[in-house]
């Protein structure tokens, strides 16, 4: 009894629970109100029967005229396709399975139900998934067989959610997919995965299906979304994207346990020499979407693609020496008489002074919720 009531006793005062000095890390919580729910359950699952048959006719109609991104290609999709090269009856998938390559918030401890859609409305010329997006390799698949894969990896995968990865060419089959899915006992949140090159009908029509929205903002300059992106309106199109999914889902909330449910979680990859750009783009976050913003500012950038690929000047020079003082005009648009790689000024990895540059400009635009690294050995939620 005396050893009981020796564990029972209070701390002692001299040893309090909570310093001054942790005091600043509580304020820091991302679990806290009003960050926290109780519980959730998913958009599209509150659907009336009006408005599940209103944009059943909508994502059809848009097939017939398709200008559910910013290229505005207009084309019937039934008879031809536009720039994205899919067509109406079928979306094309690369991978559909548990995914733990996404933040900790969203894999959780059983998986992100990731499906990789082949194609894109983008040709990022570092595209780190290029095989997907820009070879289109993969297989069709029907809006109900679809349906049918996203039950499948909440009832036998166990996954907190499905992850529609590059899905902004194929809103239409989503959108029938996910309505499908919803009659088939679909209870998992939807993460709407994007570049944010998408446009304000295409958001309009997925109001109502999707939970997170998980875009990227890449670049902020015109000339730099023109070389890299294949899309000088990239950043006013950006702009306009991400305000019209924060104003329909709002900042980023979790349940006790750790897995997000609802909201904007926003990447920015960090690119060579772009840092200033990265910075820009912060400041634009923290004034013009919300302070609340959950951000994830990656390094994990890497030479892929069309980078460092041999230019074609250097392919014609193979075959004949140039003349002497020569200069070769690089994809950025900047002559150089030295390099033979395309796109020589971002062929290296990003350095901890450009990452820790973002960072700093968003911390100084008023942002605060950040993806970081565990400062623990545990699981990182």
């Amino acid at each position: 009894m005396p050893l009981l009531a020796k564990q029972l006793r209070p701390p002692s005062p001299l040893r309090p629970i909570f310093t001054k000095r942790l005091l600043p890390q509580l304020q820091h919580l991302h679990l806290a109100p009003p960050f926290l729910l109780d519980d959730y359950t998913p958009r599209y699952t509150l659907l009336s029967s009006t408005s599940t048959s209103r944009k059943r006719s909508q994502a059809y109609a848009h097939l017939r005229n398709c200008n559910l991104c910013p290229r505005l290609c207009g084309v019937n999709r039934y008879e031809r396709t536009g720039v994205c090269l899919i067509g109406a009856e079928m979306a094309k998938v690369n991978t559909i399975a548990p995914h733990f390559g996404e933040e900790p918030c969203i894999q959780g401890h059983g998986g992100s139900g990731s499906v990789f859609f082949s194609g894109c409305n983008l040709r990022c010329v570092f595209c780190q998934n290029h095989d997907i997006a820009h070879q289109r390799n993969g297989f069709d698949v029907t809006p109900e067989e679809l349906a049918e894969w996203y039950v499948k990896l909440q009832d036998v995968g166990g996954v907190h959610n499905i992850n529609l990865v590059t899905p902004e060419h194929v809103v239409p089959q989503v959108v029938l997919s996910i309505l499908a899915a919803k009659e088939l006992g679909l209870k998992v949140p939807i993460v709407y995965n994007t570049s944010a090159f998408d446009s304000l009908e295409s958001l309009e029509l997925l109001d109502g299906l999707v939970d997170i929205y998980l875009p990227d903002f890449k670049v902020w300059k015109a000339a730099t979304s023109k070389s890299l992106l294949k899309a000088d309106n990239y950043a006013s199109v950006a702009m306009e994207s991400i305000k019209k999914m924060h104003e329909q889902v709002g900042d980023l909330c979790f349940t006790a346990d750790g897995i997000a449910k609802k909201g904007v979680l926003l990447r920015h990859l960090v690119m060579p020499g772009k840092e200033d750009e990265g910075g820009e783009i912060m400041r634009w976050l923290g004034e013009n979407v919300s302070k609340d913003l959950f951000v994830n500012i990656m390094e994990q950038y890497h030479p892929d693609a069309h980078i460092g690929k041999p230019s074609r000047s250097a392919r014609v020079s193979s075959s004949s020496e140039p003349s002497e003082g020569a200069s070769v005009m690089e994809p950025e648009g900047e002559p150089s008489s030295t390099s033979s790689a395309r796109y020589s000024k971002i062929n290296r990895p990003v350095t901890d002074q450009e990452v820790s540059s973002v960072r700093r400009a968003a911390e100084e635009a008023g942002l605060w919720r950040f993806v970081d690294p565990p400062q623990h050995e545990g699981f990182n939620i």
